[in-house]
């Protein structure tokens, strides 16, 4: 009985790890630009949508943060995915650079690679690393706002829609 759940709890673990894969290559790596063999997703393209872009791709990379806190992803694993969104989110905020940033910097690419190589020489956490997933992905977005704030006032003071009080 306990081989059967094992055996189920291994397939489930190796869907997950498919799904996580498979996302990365959408946000980061999905298209070939003609003429050029780089390869860009849909991370930089959200990127391009003011604010709401940036905001929408680092939810969807914090889903794989999310399923490593799952499949049991040590502390030290999840902060480094953690640390890898932030920079994602901070430089990617920047008009035009920040997107070629992403394409270059691949964020999503990099966090499945450290989930991959985490799950091939598992060393399960426990309960305490849900407060770190909870810490990492609160500051991912707490940053992620900032900067979707900062952008917003920047483009309306560019704009000169921001006016004196």
């Amino acid at each position: 009985m306990r081989r059967e759940r094992d055996a189920v709890g291994a397939a489930r673990d190796a869907r997950r790890l498919d799904d996580v894969r498979r996302l990365a290559r959408w946000l980061d790596a999905a298209f070939v630009i003609p003429g050029t063999g780089i390869r860009v997703g849909l991370d930089p393209l959200l990127g391009l949508l003011p604010g709401l872009g940036d905001l929408a791709g680092s939810l969807l990379g914090a889903w794989i943060v999310v399923v490593a806190h799952r499949l049991g992803a040590p502390p030290a694993v999840l902060v480094r995915m953690g640390l890898n969104l932030a920079i994602d989110s901070v430089v990617g905020a920047v008009p035009v650079l920040g997107d070629l940033f992403d394409v270059a910097w691949r964020a999503n690419l990099r966090n499945a690679a450290l989930l991959d190589a985490w799950s091939a020489a598992p060393a399960r956490a426990g309960r305490s690393s849900a407060l770190v997933v909870a810490g990492v992905l609160a500051a991912v977005l707490a940053v992620t706002a900032a900067v979707v704030f900062a952008g917003w006032h920047v483009v309306a003071w560019a704009t000169g829609e921001m006016h004196s009080r």
